[in-house]
């Protein structure tokens, strides 16, 4: 089983198969609105903004699991997103990411790359998983570290 044998909604409610991205390096990230860490929708944008071209894609997935901080429908996250970040990758249909709801594709990061002592849980908004070009899930990503602070490891994985 891959990263590819997954499928899930976008904001627009249509179904998009990860196999599309096969050859690209993601960066996946579960986002909220009005968190404390709603401000990283601008560097995971600027990354996304300055490697698309040599094969990076991030996929935002909004979620309302912790402190209730994404309320709104998909349309209306989608719009805060342009509207205040400029956000211009794709942002996917609101999910649960724990429990039993939570997405398959998100049970799967989980799985691959477990947080802090094997921990398979997601925190907090904004943790975010690193994909490589081959679907392999390489490293997942505390809330608190910055989208710039990946730069490096997706630069790596590009160049590769």
């Amino acid at each position: 089983m891959s990263i590819y044998d997954f499928s899930a909604l976008n904001n627009r409610g249509e179904e998009v198969k990860l196999s599309h991205y096969q050859g690209k390096v993601l960066l996946i990230a579960n986002t909220a609105s009005k968190c404390g860490f709603t401000p990283q929708y601008q560097g995971l944008n600027d990354l996304y903004k300055d490697l698309q071209d040599k094969g990076l894609v991030v996929l935002g997935f909004p979620c309302n699991q912790f402190g209730a901080q994404e309320p709104g429908s998909d349309s209306e996250i989608s719009e805060f997103c342009e509207l205040n970040y400029g956000v211009s990758f794709p942002i996917m249909s609101k999910i649960d990411v724990n429990g039993a709801d939570a997405h398959p594709l998100f049970n799967f990061l989980k799985e691959q790359a477990p947080g802090i002592l094997g921990s398979k849980k997601i925190k907090w908004n904004f943790t975010k998983f690193l994909v490589d070009q081959n679907g392999k899930v390489l490293k997942r990503y505390a809330p608190l570290t910055k989208p710039e602070d990946i730069r490096k490891d997706i630069e790596a994985l590009l160049s590769a």
